[in-house]
């Protein structure tokens, strides 16, 4: 990967990062191996991961497509990875560009994220960024609340891994086009949810094994939990991540309709921004770090096999 970083400052910042970004050790990470200068720009060196990107697996035009096993351990694979960076390690990295096209599957499928060139440090006590080198990822993958603030926090990564996981599961774009009226993944399938239809949201060629229904089912809802228009009512992704290991813990309750308030200052054309005052980012990363969720805030919330039910139109 080569990074256009020529200037003396741009390349401080640049040898800082990669000190930090190549102590990252996960399994569902890709390994940085090294780095080197030559007079076209800084170029970083990666592990080979073979079967290429999530991306082209997920919207292959050769007939072939993802098993639900095979897309339920990429999902855990991803959420593993943002639970490190955002709590497990010594300083909490935030990705910034989390999409399908920066998962990467190895020979065994599992993932492997990467491309961290916007990846931006955030203090565990404060929340607050330890660099002010502004970020933007893939407008379809950004919270909302980030276009308005520019702070990356954990909560905008939650929102970008939201969008990932609907896409697994409906193996549909973020954003998609009916009768030259364009809107979200997010609004879809949380309108679904909001006429017990939520089931209509999963890829066709998943559909009909009912075990299988109920974990889809599962992971769409906490797809759109991670979505929350109001960032603090976004779990963490460990919080996330506990839900979606078990079906015993019961789904969140959320509201039957996504709502908005329309951004003035955006130009964002066919994606309607929503704003929530909110000045800083602090404690997201502590929050992140919790590792067990009281099962008892989930409790009134549904089952996913309820949530089936009514998708079926069986209650």
């Amino acid at each position: 990967m080569l990074l256009a970083e020529s200037s003396a400052h741009g390349r401080k910042e640049f040898e800082a990062e990669e000190r930090i970004i190549s102590r990252l050790k996960h399994r569902n990470l890709v390994q940085l191996l090294g780095w080197c200068d030559n007079h076209k720009g800084l170029l970083l060196v990666y592990e080979l991961v073979t079967e290429g990107s999530l991306d082209r697996h997920l919207y292959s035009k050769d007939g072939k497509y993802l098993t639900w096993p095979q897309r339920y351990k990429i999902i855990l694979g991803l959420g593993s990875a943002l639970h490190y960076l955002h709590g497990e390690w010594e300083q909490c990295i935030v990705h910034n560009d989390i999409k399908p096209g920066n998962i990467m599957l190895d020979s065994s499928m599992s993932t492997k994220l990467g491309d961290f060139g916007l990846a931006r440090l955030v203090d565990h006590d404060t929340g607050l960024l330890q660099t002010t080198k502004a970020v933007l990822g893939t407008v379809v993958y950004i919270d909302p609340e980030f276009v308005n603030t520019r702070r990356p926090c954990t909560e905008s990564g939650v929102y970008s891994f939201s969008v990932v996981l609907l896409e697994i599961v409906s193996g549909r774009r973020p954003v998609m086009e009916t009768a030259g009226k364009s809107f979200t993944l997010v609004r879809w399938v949380w309108g679904l949810y909001g006429r017990n239809m939520i089931l209509g949201a999963v890829d066709e060629r998943l559909r009909g094994d009912e075990a299988n229904d109920r974990w889809m089912v599962r992971v769409l809802v906490v797809g759109l939990w991670c979505a929350h228009p109001d960032r603090s009512k976004r779990p963490s992704v460990a919080q996330a991540m506990h839900v979606l290991q078990s079906d015993e813990v019961r789904l969140p309750a959320l509201a039957l309709h996504m709502w908005t308030v329309p951004d003035p200052t955006s130009s964002s054309g066919p994606y309607e921004a929503f704003s929530i005052d909110s000045s800083t980012c602090s404690s997201s990363c502590a929050r992140s770090s919790l590792v067990n969720t009281d099962a008892a805030s989930l409790s009134s919330g549904s089952s996913s096999t309820a949530l089936l039910r009514h998708s079926k139109g069986l209650v």
